[in-house]
């Protein structure tokens, strides 16, 4: 009787086990190498290092996996860690899951996500801004970019024939505070009392062809008690302390392959706006543009130029981006990339966002260059 038992009950596991069509996924990219960037200090000096957060490509591992519960719905989710691989030490403010941490219900009507996770500003530059998180990219003079996350997140993103459109809400955008958003103070939210501190919403409508594709989004964090504003810029942050202050970001772009080279580009306006009196509204515009092509099936060469300009806090920068990745295999590439960055008198953008320490001296330029090594699994 036991063994006619046991053999039913794994007949039936199996059985269940067949019908679920479960699979989780072990991935990962290993991303470092050896930088040089000059006048990487207000006396002028230059620093040779290996960058502690990105190349090309931030380093991370993760986890992600898939229920089939039939009728075309799935139980899916996704538990991604950032780290250092200079040092081995945890990013993202050193949680275990930094990256993503979400659970949720994909269908024929989009994916439905609950937990950290991108928001739409990640979601709609994904295709426009060529060289993404590179550590000679976007995220230099605009460090949240890249990093595009919230937490106590309800998601939602679905596409119907290239138009996608995405929306996701938090109730408090950095739970474990430790600072989400860089640059942004903590802001654990979810206060009784104040239902707006810390409150972030973000949308998002895409469209995508063949060749082509263009993309709007909208991005609003409020402030609270430790929140606070930066520009990255060197000025200092100055405080978003009530839940009726706004950072928010509108961005428009699209993407064209003409003749086998992919060109994108695109716009993205900030807007700081408070309540308090002694604290100024701030505004910036950040524009972008950048190609690529394929050489060989194993050489890419891609480049990009950038425009940020602030006219309250009077900071301007130019900066201009050369990489050539060469693919040793399908999972391992070596690259080599260089870029110059052109502060106005004021300004004090740093080119390297391989983990601080690089800020100029007002109006000093600086030039980079990192040669690297890259192996996903």
């Amino acid at each position: 009787m036991k063994w006619t038992h046991f053999a039913a009950a794994s007949c039936c596991a199996l059985s269940a086990s067949a019908y679920a069509q479960s699979s989780v996924t072990l991935y990962g990219i290993l991303d470092t190498g050896v930088e040089y960037v000059s006048h990487a200090d207000a006396a002028g000096d230059h620093v040779v290092r290996m960058p502690g957060i990105t190349g090309e490509i931030p380093s991370r591992w993760g986890l992600r996996g898939a229920e089939d519960l039939g009728g075309g719905y799935k139980a899916v989710f996704a538990l991604e860690s950032g780290f250092n691989t200079r040092g081995g030490d945890s990013g993202q403010g050193g949680r275990l899951f930094g990256r993503q941490a979400w659970v949720g219900i994909s269908s024929p009507y989009g994916q439905l996500q609950l937990g950290r996770q991108y928001t739409m500003t990640y979601w709609a530059m994904a295709d426009s801004d060529i060289l993404g998180p590179d550590i000679y990219g976007s995220g230099s003079l605009d460090s949240y970019l890249p990093n595009a996350r919230s937490d106590n997140t309800i998601g939602y993103k679905g596409t119907f024939h290239g138009l996608t459109v995405g929306a996701t809400y938090s109730f408090g955008r950095d739970g474990a505070g430790t600072g989400n958003s860089p640059g942004q103070g903590t802001c654990a939210g979810q206060v009784p009392g104040a239902p707006t501190d810390c409150r972030q919403w973000s949308a998002m409508v895409k469209y995508d062809a063949s060749v082509f594709g263009v993309a709007a989004a909208y991005d609003e964090q409020r402030g609270g008690a430790a929140a606070a504003a930066n520009f990255f810029d060197s000025a200092a942050p100055f405080p978003l302390t009530s839940g009726t202050d706004k950072d928010t970001r509108m961005q428009l772009n699209g993407w064209a392959n003409v003749f086998g080279v992919k060109i994108g580009g695109g716009w993205v306006g900030r807007h700081v706006d408070t309540q308090t009196p002694a604290t100024p509204n701030v505004h910036s515009n950040l524009f972008y543009l950048g190609a690529a092509y394929s050489i060989t099936p194993a050489f890419t060469l891609d480049g990009e130029a950038y425009r940020i300009t602030n006219g309250e806090q009077d900071a301007r920068a130019t900066m201009g981006t050369l990489r050539g990745t060469y693919s040793l295999s399908k999972a391992t590439a070596v690259y080599l990339q260089s870029s110059y960055l052109s502060n106005s008198s004021h300004g004090q953008y740093s080119l390297s966002s391989g983990g601080g320490g690089t800020t100029p001296a007002a109006g000093a330029n600086q030039t980079g260059v990192m040669a690297g090594i890259r192996h996903a699994f």
